[in-house]
């Protein structure tokens, strides 16, 4: 268990530190735009997913991480050591790129872009689309393991080029936990943790059920 809580560490960090530390140094650099800051998370996730897959099941996402629970793929006890380990990943990845470049952009904390109600929409469906591409592409019995990274890093990507200047594109609470907190913007973070959480909840049991 030690070995997967370590990689769900260095993974949910990195995934944090180089996904939002995207959208701060684009902030500071006007170099990578908005297709950059997609790509960088889409890379990271597929990069993250190929090195820690076969160790922690790559979750690095308390929402994923719930999902997974509900369709048996990991007991409780060892899902919740997993969504603290996230957490604090988050939260000190977030810490890091604030003492590296000071609170700009809010750290790349997630913000709705107009109505928080569109926001909570979007990010439901994104998170239960991403929910419902690890299950068929990594959980599957059927599914083509080895391009699992490529099939869950390219939804990210996608998913953050076409929504990401509306909503933010989290569907990770705890992409969004950590810069909210260490930045100190927590007005709308509740849309981040409960539209990703039932995104991925309602995921499983659609999963479960087509499955049957």
């Amino acid at each position: 268990m030690q070995k997967k809580l370590i990689s769900e560490f260095i993974g949910t960090y990195f995934l944090i530190f180089a996904g939002t530390g995207a959208v701060v140094i684009n902030e500071l650099t006007k170099s990578l735009t908005h297709v950059g800051i997609a790509l960088t998370f889409g890379l990271v996730v597929m990069a993250l997913i190929y090195t820690f897959g076969h160790i922690s099941g790559a979750h690095f996402n308390p929402a994923v991480t719930l999902g997974f629970f509900i369709n048996g793929d990991i007991r409780l006890r060892d899902a919740i050591y997993y969504i603290v380990t996230q957490l604090l990943a988050g939260i000190l990845a977030s810490v890091t790129l604030l003492f590296l470049f000071g609170n700009v952009a809010n750290l790349g904390a997630t913000l709705p872009r107009y109505s928080w109600q569109q926001s909570f929409v979007l990010e439901f469906i994104l998170t239960f689309v991403l929910m419902m591409v690890i299950f068929g592409s990594a959980v599957h019995g059927k599914a083509e393991k080895s391009f699992a990274g490529v099939a869950i890093g390219g939804t990210v990507g996608l998913e953050a080029m076409f929504a990401g200047p509306i909503c933010g594109a989290s569907m990770n609470p705890a992409r969004s936990i950590g810069p909210a907190i260490v930045s100190g913007t927590l007005e709308h973070l509740w849309i981040y943790i409960v539209a990703t959480i039932l995104g991925a909840v309602v995921a499983a049991f659609v999963y479960k059920w087509v499955h049957e």
